[in-house]
């Protein structure tokens, strides 16, 4: 008679694991820091998301600092910022040792999370504006950060002034009509048009997403 078959399953290479996989098994094994570096790019190219894995990667910096790349940190912080009002960001600046966060790059993120925090959406705009080269290679930026300007809005109004939407979305003229319609016909927004009055505060069971936007006539 034959011997008794090897049944015991045999281990899994790391190569054959997912990123997910790879944190969850082993998350300060600093061999998997290039496959976190390179899920990065990933997730800017496929605009995906995981926070789990960007936090996994900040550690590993922490451990291995002469392996730190500030093009990459700078990428997780731009993904962050777009999962505002989340507190992503704010949980990767944590991680990140304060001589990282004195660079160019970084400064220049962590003022605009000043203005999204403070609703300063003008000044947020004009300086995203001058680090076009950071925010600008992350797909989605700006329509991640216009739906945080509206659900910040949506908190304030229950009528949106047409001069205040543009500001805070950055979007004006015949784009702000288009931007416009596409919302009444897919979100319901309602438009009013006339005079109108000035802005008054929405009930808090109606904070959930702007209703209406208050429309000026041309004349």
């Amino acid at each position: 008679m034959g011997g008794e078959r090897d049944v015991t399953p045999k281990q899994q290479s790391p190569s054959s694991y997912t990123v997910e996989q790879l944190v969850a098994v082993n998350p300060y094994n600093p061999d998997i820091l290039p496959d976190l570096e390179n899920y990065v790019n990933e997730q800017v190219s496929s605009q995906t998301y995981s926070l789990d894995a960007n936090l996994c990667l900040l550690r590993l910096y922490q451990f291995e600092p002469e392996r730190m790349s500030t093009q990459i940190v700078a990428r997780i912080l731009v993904k962050a910022l777009m999962a505002m009002p989340a507190p992503d960001f704010s949980l990767c600046l944590f991680l990140i040792p304060e001589r990282v966060q004195m660079e160019e790059q970084i400064k220049a993120l962590i003022v605009l999370l000043h203005y999204l925090e403070t609703a300063r959406f003008r000044q947020f705009w004009d300086e995203a504006a001058k680090s076009r080269h950071i925010v600008e290679v992350v797909p989605g930026f700006e329509q991640a950060i216009q739906t945080y300007a509206i659900h910040v809005l949506s908190l304030t109004y229950q009528k949106v002034p047409r001069s205040v939407l543009a500001e805070a979305i950055n979007i004006e003229g015949l784009s702000l009509d288009k931007f416009l319609e596409h919302q009444v016909a897919n979100c319901g927004w309602n438009l009013e048009k006339g005079q109108g009055q000035g802005p008054t505060h929405c009930p808090a069971s109606q904070r959930v997403q702007p209703s209406r936007v208050e429309e000026k006539c041309c004349r």
